[in-house]
């Protein structure tokens, strides 16, 4: 979705001014992915519009394959808005029936996607539509049976579906997945009563190779089925807009577990991808790039060893 990020903290219908960019929670994945150094690719469907025509501009100067991206004629992309509070931020959304919300299993290049070493989708694909949910479905099928690796978003979003309709098709999603991503947000949510770590621990329980709990700024707990577990502080940041933050860290995580890096590393590095998106407008703008990334976690750790000595 086109994103319109409010430049100034108030209710939107008192704001003037917004900042332009791009939304989307798998698309924040692979530019954050991109960033980090992965190779990938986009399945989805954009309008024959101008934020259409942006959004396939932004993934290509990314380097993002954009083969399996389908230019819907005569539809149009989604668009939101964000206005920031002393709380945080709200969203509004206008995507019903958007050229997204079409994606539909017929569109899936099942070669392409069998080829892939991993495969990342979410919820939210899950939730716009019933046919978006069945390319979601078939796509993970696809990349199971290949013998790739399947990254599962758990991004529940209430107002798109209500927990009961949600829970079982989440937790059919997971028993598919390699690894979950899972927000406290989404715990409370979807599990009521049930600490998110336990909840982390009940969608481990149903066959993923682990679970990532997000926590925001307090960083992450890594539940792995062999038996690891890593409770991974976050990073100290001035934030000034955590749109996207979540999608960036699941980016980064998996660019670091393609790579065959530990995984208290991956989570140090996810944390920091993470911390820094949170720093800057929107959900793209300020996804850091690699070099950005490395000096970051290098001033940290002289920070911490100074305070050592």
């Amino acid at each position: 979705m086109a994103e319109f990020a409010a430049e100034t903290p108030g209710r939107l219908g008192e704001v003037r001014t917004f900042r332009r960019g791009y939304g989307g929670d798998t698309s924040n994945v692979v530019v954050a992915a991109a960033r980090m150094g992965a190779r990938g690719g986009y399945v989805t469907r954009v309008g024959d519009d101008e934020f259409g025509r942006a959004f396939l501009a932004l993934w290509q100067a990314e380097g993002i394959d954009t083969r399996q991206v389908i230019v819907e004629r005569g539809s149009r992309t989604g668009v939101y808005f964000i206005a920031r509070h002393a709380r945080g931020h709200d969203f509004t959304y206008y995507r019903r029936d958007s050229a997204a919300s079409h994606l539909s299993p017929a569109d899936l290049d099942r070669a392409a996607l069998a080829a892939a070493r991993v495969l990342h989708t979410s919820g939210i694909t899950q939730a716009v539509s019933p046919s978006a949910r069945q390319a979601a479905e078939t796509a993970m099928r696809i990349v199971r049976a290949a013998g790739g690796a399947v990254s599962y978003d758990v991004n529940y979003r209430p107002a798109l579906w209500p927990p009961q309709t949600a829970r079982p098709a989440v937790e059919a999603a997971c028993a598919q997945a390699t690894m979950v991503f899972l927000s406290e947000e989404d715990a409370a949510a979807l599990y009521a009563g049930v600490a998110p770590e336990d909840a982390a621990a009940r969608l481990l329980g149903l066959g993923p190779q682990l679970v990532v709990l997000k926590r925001g700024a307090r960083g992450c707990l890594i539940l792995a089925a062999a038996g690891e577990r890593h409770d991974l502080p976050g990073w100290p940041v001035e934030a000034v807009d955590t749109t996207g933050a979540g999608d960036a860290f699941a980016g980064a995580f998996v660019t670091a577990w393609l790579e065959g890096a530990r995984l208290d590393d991956a989570g140090r590095l996810a944390n920091a991808v993470g911390a820094l998106t949170a720093t800057g407008l929107g959900a793209v703008e300020s996804i850091p790039r690699r070099p950005q990334v490395m000096a970051f976690l290098r001033e940290q750790q002289a920070r911490t060893q100074h305070r050592r000595e």
